[in-house]
């Protein structure tokens, strides 16, 4: 079970990206008061309807595609995951994927919030200033039923005068390395064959890593 709920931890902690777009408007906010504002919509939106959800996935599966378009950057974040071989890919192997990459986590997302389950979710009051004006990052802490601290950080780029999501690091794993070695290993095993990976792609996150946590 505690496996279980981890797995849905790591899911769910996407979904609190859910309510950002109603915020995308307010440019004079900071990252981290719109990471604060976006959990307290969420959570209003989704507290009691859980079951409903867990019937109606196709709907849920609609709301977060939908959210998700205006808070993370997914060409962005393609291309870091495709890495060297973003470069000799064609224009449409890079659409495809970045589409096909989005929709893998679109599905994820939303089977996680029927299961998500957790006691609190908290913005830390002291964040670390960024080096650089355009980027920034969000660190929070979800703490889970049984007590256990589950360390995030949010990494944002202002694009356009918009603050996007880039990453998101779990307990000490960095999701989007985590996800560009996994690319770069099927590159390997299907010979640089891209059609290949894309068609096959199905990022796997062991629920072990993300107990144990590393290094960021």
């Amino acid at each position: 079970m505690k496996m279980m709920n981890l797995r849905a931890l790591f899911a769910g902690l996407g979904l609190l990206l859910l309510a950002l777009p109603l915020l995308a408007a307010q440019n004079d906010q900071r990252p981290e008061q719109m990471i604060r504002a976006s959990i307290d919509e969420l959570m209003t939106r989704i507290e009691g309807r859980e079951a409903y959800f867990a019937d109606n996935l196709d709907e849920l599966e609609a709301i977060v595609d939908d959210s998700l378009e205006d808070v993370a950057d997914f060409r962005y974040i393609g291309a870091s995951v495709m890495g060297r071989y973003f470069g000799n890919a064609t224009p449409q192997q890079r659409s495809r994927f970045v589409e096909t990459f989005r929709k893998t986590l679109i599905d994820t997302y939303a089977k996680g919030l029927v299961t998500f389950d957790y006691r609190e979710i908290r913005v830390l009051d002291n964040q670390q200033a960024s080096r650089y004006e355009d980027q920034a990052s969000v660190a929070m802490e979800v703490v889970a039923n049984d007590g256990t601290v589950y360390p995030v950080s949010y990494s944002l780029r202002l694009d356009d005068g918009q603050w996007k999501v880039v990453n998101v690091i779990v307990n000490g794993i960095n999701l989007g390395l985590t996800f560009r070695n996994q690319f770069d290993q099927a590159m390997r095993d299907h010979n640089r064959d891209y059609d290949a990976v894309i068609n096959g792609w199905a990022p796997e996150l062991a629920v072990e890593e993300l107990e144990e946590g590393g290094s960021a």
